[in-house]
């Protein structure tokens, strides 16, 4: 294999490569016969080098870079594959034997360079894989390469809290500190990388008793990448805008009233998208990041200035506590704005103990496990014997417990989830997500089993939609309509932080043969294709073809999904 190489960017991360399986596929794709190749674009930060860099590996090809220093420089990203003069006919010819070029951070060429990446698109004897950064200005030639349909282009959105998750497996995060690194980074994988680090070195990370996992709690770190962050917010504002923004960063959690500020300065703001408006007048930050950005920068006598009286937060948590509770009861768990509970969690604050359990149990029923586990262990932390949050955190353990309410909804839609309707079938709520999956199920109809899964995955049930969905798969006669609830199960499933149930053990190995069930078991466990066949004394190229035949029966090509497939549980969970 030859790598042309000048590349300043350090292409291999330590973290693994996570949750773009989908877009992997279509990069691969692009480099199949017949194709011109892609563009990926995106913000940056948000994966584009690395995934091209998964997507070619092991492919002969040559790599050209931009750069902000060689912007003006004709050729000059081109300099190590052209000679020193060189026109840009010549040039197109030169690269006509290259049949894989990949150009990254395309948006920094010069226009010569740019000009030649284009030809080369038109030409059509060099598979082109672009990446393209969003919010700068890139040269007119790289990006006709999308609107002048030359090239498909992929835009790549951000990773979802699950494969943040994931990616962060071997840091040992709470599940708490997770989702807070997710919402501030908002995608930008530099910036989350970044604070990990930062976090691990500076001791920012404490024990959580118990469990071998550490927690983020208080103030942000101000790294480079922070800094870099903020500062294109902070370079369009003038002096009045960033007083704005200051006196926003010292409100949080709560708005302030537009009227207490400069409205020419929010008009200005709003439209930059750097704040928020509500529909009552209410004024916060747009960005997560900036507001613990503003208060950790801001020096001791400003903040002294801006900062407010001190903060009573049991109302407002009393408030969150009972939208909450009325949500759960109209069987309904999607996202609710809870910014008081999550302000006084990242800045460490005692949380009372009733509203860590709404918040547990809201979290469990969304099929957020771990969450909910984390969420009554900061219940417990303040009140180490509350009955209710150690409910929480057992059944979040997927200990039994949700029987000790035998006359409750919940404890009558267990029934359902183990398999039996008919303890259930006309006691639930009429009408209702669960009353109608009850009902399927007693029918083994797995069309309505389906219809049933998609109105508990909208209603936020997403554990639920993927248990219905796995009943589904065995109620089927269609082979094809079974496949196709399986891989909705295992999507489902995979948003769940590991939930293990009755309902999804052992959802498919019963298809499979013994040969690729046994392999299968060993993917699952994360053993790559080389190092099942030294297992197996079999050949990597019999491995995969066994892998193969299994994805196609299990209705998947997801290798990361395989857990969720195949695992036998030890212990029901949720």
């Amino acid at each position: 294999m030859r790598t042309y190489g000048q590349d300043a960017k350090t292409l291999e991360l330590p973290w693994p490569f996570t949750g773009r399986a989908d877009e992997l596929e279509l990069v691969r794709g692009a480099l199949s016969a017949g194709r011109p190749g892609i563009v990926v674009t995106g913000p940056a930060g948000r994966g584009k080098t690395r995934l091209i860099t998964e997507a070619v590996r092991g492919t002969d090809h040559a790599r050209v870079t931009g750069t902000p220093e060689a912007r003006d420089l004709p050729l000059a990203a081109f300099a190590h594959l052209l000679p020193d003069t060189v026109s840009l006919h010549r040039a197109v010819r030169a690269l006509s034997g290259v049949r894989l070029l990949v150009v990254d951070d395309a948006q920094l060429l010069d226009e010569t360079s740019a000009a030649l990446v284009h030809q080369l698109a038109v030409q059509g004897r060099t598979r082109l894989i672009v990446a393209a950064a969003d919010g700068t200005p890139a040269p007119g030639a790289v990006s006709r390469l999308w609107t002048g349909e030359l090239l498909p282009r992929l835009a790549l959105d951000p990773l979802s809290r699950e494969d943040t998750a994931r990616l962060l497996a071997g840091a040992g995060l709470e599940p708490l500190t997770v989702r807070r690194l997710h919402e501030a980074c908002r995608g930008d994988l530099r910036l989350l990388r970044d604070l990990v680090t930062a976090l691990t070195g500076s001791g920012r990370l404490t024990p959580v008793p118990g469990t071998g996992e550490r927690a983020w709690r208080g103030p942000l770190p101000v790294t480079p990448a922070v800094r870099e962050r903020l500062a294109p917010a902070l370079e369009r504002t003038g002096p009045g805008e960033r007083d704005v923004l200051e006196r926003l960063a010292f409100a949080e959690p709560l708005p302030l009233p537009a009227d207490e500020l400069d409205l020419d300065a929010l008009e200005r703001l709003e439209a930059d998208a750097l704040i928020d408006v509500d529909e009552q007048g209410g004024v916060a930050l747009a960005h997560p990041l900036h507001g613990p950005a503003l208060r950790a920068a801001a020096g001791r006598l400003r903040a002294r200035r801006l900062a407010r009286a001190p903060f009573a937060p049991g109302p407002a948590l009393v408030g969150e506590q009972r939208r909450l509770a009325r949500r759960m009861d109209r069987l309904d768990v999607r996202p609710v704005p809870t910014p008081v509970g999550d302000w006084l969690l990242a800045e460490g604050g005692p949380l009372p103990a009733r509203y860590a359990e709404v918040r547990a149990r809201f979290a469990r029923l969304r099929g957020e496990v771990r969450e909910a586990a984390a969420w009554a262990r900061e219940g417990l932390r303040e009140a180490p014997g509350d009955t209710g949050c150690r409910r929480e955190l057992e059944l979040a353990d997927g200990q039994p417990g949700e029987g000790a309410d035998p006359d409750g909804v919940l404890a009558l839609y267990e029934a359902v989830r183990l398999g039996e309707p008919g303890r259930a079938v006309g006691r639930l709520p009429a009408g209702s997500v669960f009353a109608r999956h009850a009902d399927a199920l007693a029918r083994a109809d797995g069309t309505a089993l389906d219809r049933a899964a998609e109105a508990l995955a909208e209603r936020g049930f997403a554990l639920y939609a993927a248990e219905a969905h796995a009943q589904a798969a065995r109620a089927h006669r269609d082979p094809r309509a079974a496949r196709l609830s399986r891989t909705r199960a295992t999507a489902l499933a995979r948003r769940c932080q590991g939930a293990r149930t009755q309902a999804l053990a052992g959802l498919v190995l019963g298809e499979l043969t013994v040969r690729q069930r046994q392999i299968v078991e060993l993917a699952a466990a994360g053993l790559s294709n080389r190092e099942i066949a030294e297992k197996l004394t079999l050949s990597v190229r019999t491995v995969g073809n066994h892998l193969y035949s299994a994805y196609t029966r299990l209705g998947t090509g997801d290798r990361g999904a395989l857990p969720w497939l195949v695992d036998t549980p030890e212990r029901e969970t949720a």
